[in-house]
Order: C-alpha cells, then structure tokens, then sequence
C-alpha cells in the first residue's frame, strides 16, 4: 500500500475537514430547532468522515490513475522500456522521479546519437576523400594511356607503374580498415608469445634506417640495454605498434632530428615502451582525437606523407586488445611521446 500513501492522506485531511464543517453546519441546525444531540452530532460526525474518506479516495485515485495511466501510455509510445516494466504508480512524487530520469536518460541519449551522427559524416568524408585521391590518379594514368600515349613506350611504362602505386596505395587502405574492423569487433586473435622487447625494437630499427637516414633522423635507445627485457604480447602486432610509432616519429620529425625509445618498469609485472621525437609536435586541442580513424592534424588535406590515415587508430586497438593503455604527451613546435605498457615476464 506504499503507493497510495500519498492519496491517503489528502483523502483523510479533507474528509477531516468536510465533516467539520458538515457537523458545524448541522449544529447550528439542531440548535435553532431546540433539538441539538451531542449523540446525534458524534454519530453523524462519524458516518460523515467514513463516506467522505471513501468518495474521496476512490474518485482521487481514479483521477490519478487514469491521467498517470495515460502519461505511461504515452511514454510506452517513445518506447520507455524502463517505465513500462514497472508498474503503474500513483505516488506523483515517484512519478516525477522516473519521468525526469526518463528525461535525462534520453537527453544523454539523444547528445550521443548526435555526436555519432557527427562522427559517421565525418569519417564518411575521410573515407571518400583518401579512396578518391588514388582512383581519380589511377583513372587520370589510364585515361592518358587510352587516348594514345600508350603508343609510347616510355609514357606507357611510367605511366603503368604510376597507376600500380596507385592500386597499392588502395589495397593498403582497404588491408588497414580490415584490420582495423577485425580488431573493433575482436575478430581478430593474437598470438600470445614471450619475447624480448629490446631486440624487437632493434630489428624494427633496421627495417626503418633506410627511411629515416633520408631526413637525416637518428634512431637510438636512450640507454644500453644489456640484458634482455622479456615481454609476454602477440609479437607480430607489437612489432606493427612499433613500426607505425616510429614511421610516424620520421615523417612528421624535424630534419636531423631524433627518435627514442626507452623501456622503463613501470610497476612489478609491467614495463613501458617510449617513443620520443623532436619533430613538428600537435597542438593540445588534437591530442583528445589523434587516435580517431583517418583524423590528420594538418587540414590542408596534403597527402604528401603517404600513409592511409589508419596507423595511429590501427595502434590503440592492438595495445587495447592486449588489454593495455596507449598514452599521449606533445607540445607544438617540441616534439611528441607516445608510451603504451606490455606485460613484462619475471
């Protein structure tokens, strides 16, 4: 009965105060007709409050009902699975309660479907901006080669492999959006290995000495590690984390510049790898999306690095699905450090 709580009080205070008023009217009554009974007073005054509190109650409440029924009614209509499963209260208090947690609860859900609105616009763009760029190159090559040029050895040579990097350039963003899928809805597996992490970022060193040595960018360790720090992660996609980090560091680092990488103990069973630069740096207001897929800091819409605008959101979901963080600290015109954390083996 906690539900007619409320209902029950306004129909006793104002039966209480119908049959005060009755009695006192009817008082007044008996007294001019010189028949007043205090036994007849108290006998109505009792049979008076009764039928007062049960009309009352019964018409309050089913005033209430059906307006609050209604209410419930209309909300069922907006699909207010929360509501709908409880039943139909009374207490107007609690009512206004769910209904304005219903409020928020939709607002909050209204503002998220618009920001992924917002975001869905935006990576539709990015998506049809970096698909266009090599096709309308790729088309341009074949069209010249069609109009006749491919008569010409040399043209049509050159031209052909520039239509193939082209095509390599789409293969490589459709292999980073397949992964990057895959690992969004964690198809796919890692292999779970121990490694040394030391000797991992060397050979990833070597792979990259060629690039590197083109913008004169040193690739060093900030110390000697002597002995070898084990880790246990998929090493394949760690080393990929590394790679696209270090590529990364190169092209947007200063000429002459440097990339380090340190591995520190970060508490007793976990180790932290550093990436540093001194390069170009991102402005504060980017770092909160620099993981967002095809999200480029320079707008001009330049794709003069190359890349598919996939690495750094290909990054996050290798480190996240080994259940580990990726961290970010850069300032504008200083450089950039992006340190995540690997299980390390005793």
């Amino acid at each position: 009965m906690q539900k007619l709580k409320k209902t029950y009080k306004f129909a006793i205070r104002t039966s209480l105060f119908i049959t005060i008023i009755q009695t006192l009217l009817l008082s007044v009554f008996l007294y001019i007709e010189d028949s007043l009974s205090y036994l007849l007073l108290l006998a109505f005054a009792a049979i008076s409050y009764i039928v007062c509190f049960l009309i009352i109650q019964y018409r309050v409440e089913r005033f209430i009902y059906r307006r609050v029924k209604k209410i419930y009614d209309d909300l069922t209509l907006l699909e207010s699975t929360s509501l709908t499963k409880q039943p139909i209260t009374t207490d107007m208090a609690r009512l206004t309660r769910e209904i304005d947690r219903y409020a928020k609860d939709k607002k909050l859900e209204i503002e998220t479907l618009k920001v992924r609105e917002e975001y869905r616009k935006e990576f539709i763009g990015n998506v049809s901006h970096e698909l266009k760029t090599p096709l309308f190159t790729v088309q341009g090559y074949l069209l010249t080669l069609i109009d006749g040029a491919i008569e010409d050895k040399k043209i049509r040579t050159k031209y052909l492999n520039r239509a193939n990097k082209g095509v390599e350039r789409l293969i490589y963003i459709v292999k980073d959006l397949d992964m990057i899928t895959k690992l969004e809805v964690g198809d796919l597996s890692l292999n779970i290995e121990s490694f040394d992490i030391v000797e991992l970022v060397t050979g990833v060193f070597e792979l990259l000495e060629m690039k590197a040595a083109k913008k004169k960018i040193t690739l060093t360790f900030d110390m000697d590690y002597p002995n070898p720090i084990i880790v246990h992660a998929d090493k394949e996609r760690i080393q990929q984390v590394l790679t696209n980090l270090i590529v990364n560091s190169i092209k947007y680092g200063r000429e002459k510049g440097t990339t380090e990488v340190s591995i520190e103990n970060l508490i007793k069973n976990k180790v932290i790898v550093r990436v540093t630069d001194n390069g170009e740096g991102i402005a504060q207001e980017h770092l909160s999306r620099i993981f967002e897929r095809f999200f480029r800091v320079d707008k001009s819409g330049s794709r003069k690095e190359g890349g598919s605008g996939l690495g750094l959101s290909i990054v996050k979901h290798i480190i996240e699905a080994h259940d580990e963080r990726i961290y970010i600290e850069s300032e504008l015109g200083v450089g950039s450090e992006f340190s995540f954390s690997l299980e390390k083996v005793e």
